[in-house]
């Protein structure tokens, strides 16, 4: 079976925005796209009645229309349905451990009301085995194309195991044609604070000792990926507010968070909080090691 990128539908602006941003993906990296809504009360099996009387009635016109607009839109994408009949958290985990990513909309930090987003959709986020992106309407909106963004953001802690993550960013970079820029935020260390400012030879050397971890966590990535140009950005300044300004107009900005274990609440750092509730671009969460 041909591998599957999965996206939440359940009606609202923004998982439609999500679907239109899904199409896309799916087709630059060759998936097939597969609509999925969840409720726990459809029915499991075709009912073979009336419109009027299927309690699916509403699910299918919901998927089917998404489905017509996105095969208008992308003519050779296979896309699939699926309606499930199962709480929407239960299925999009579900969903996501078979699939290559799963993609669900976004409002940010304003008002939820929608199925997919607020406490599910976190909570996706936070356990899904697999990459999850969250699209905000806004990035979709209908009218003439934007236009077109420049690069991948990826945010790099230095420590700890990034394989994933940046396999991940790195394929999304080539994927689209684009340049990564990769970012590491660091926040100055109060004895390198003075009355007027800063000391400059500690900063400095933050920032050269960022500089050589950075490169050679790249380096085997950027000679796996030779067609990707690869820019690096060290900022002294918090991790998660050098994130969300380094993403300012970015086609897509990475994160990552550690493997969910089972038994522990789901937990996301400060840079996938702070990219979730105000990055303006679409942002993959991606778990890792």
């Amino acid at each position: 079976m041909q591998p599957v990128l999965t996206v939440g539908l359940d009606g609202s602006a923004e998982s439609l925005a999500a679907a239109r941003w899904a199409a896309d993906e799916a087709e630059k990296r060759g998936l097939t796209l597969r609509l999925l809504h969840a409720w726990p009360l459809l029915a499991t099996e075709p009912t073979g009645v009336p419109s009027e009387v299927d309690q699916n009635y509403w699910a299918k016109r919901l998927v089917h229309t998404a489905r017509a607009e996105l095969q208008a839109r992308h003519p050779g994408l296979t896309v699939v349905e699926s309606l499930v009949a199962d709480d929407a958290e239960n299925a999009l985990l579900q969903a996501a451990s078979e699939s290559e990513m799963i993609v669900l909309g976004s409002r940010g930090l304003e008002l939820v009301e929608s199925y997919f987003l607020g406490d599910i959709s976190m909570a996706v986020v936070g356990r899904a085995e697999r990459p999850v992106v969250l699209v905000r309407a806004e990035a979709q909106a209908e009218g003439p194309a934007p236009a077109p963004v420049s690069r991948v953001v990826v945010a790099l802690k230095l420590h700890g195991s990034s394989e994933d993550l940046l396999d991940f960013a790195f394929h999304s970079a080539a994927a689209r044609d684009v340049p990564l820029l990769a970012v590491h935020g660091r926040s100055v260390p109060l004895h390198a604070r003075v009355p007027w400012g800063v000391d400059h030879d500690v900063t400095e050397e933050m920032t050269r000792d960022a500089e050589a971890q950075l490169s050679a966590a790249l380096r085997p990535w950027s000679e796996k990926y030779p067609q990707v140009d690869v820019a690096e950005s060290i900022r002294l300044a918090s991790p998660a507010k050098a994130v969300v300004q380094a993403a300012d107009g970015a086609a897509l900005l990475v994160v990552g968070r550690r493997e969910h274990r089972r038994g522990m609440a789901p937990h996301l750092g400060p840079v996938a909080q702070a990219a979730i509730h105000h990055g303006r671009c679409p942002v993959a969460v991606v778990p890792h090691g």
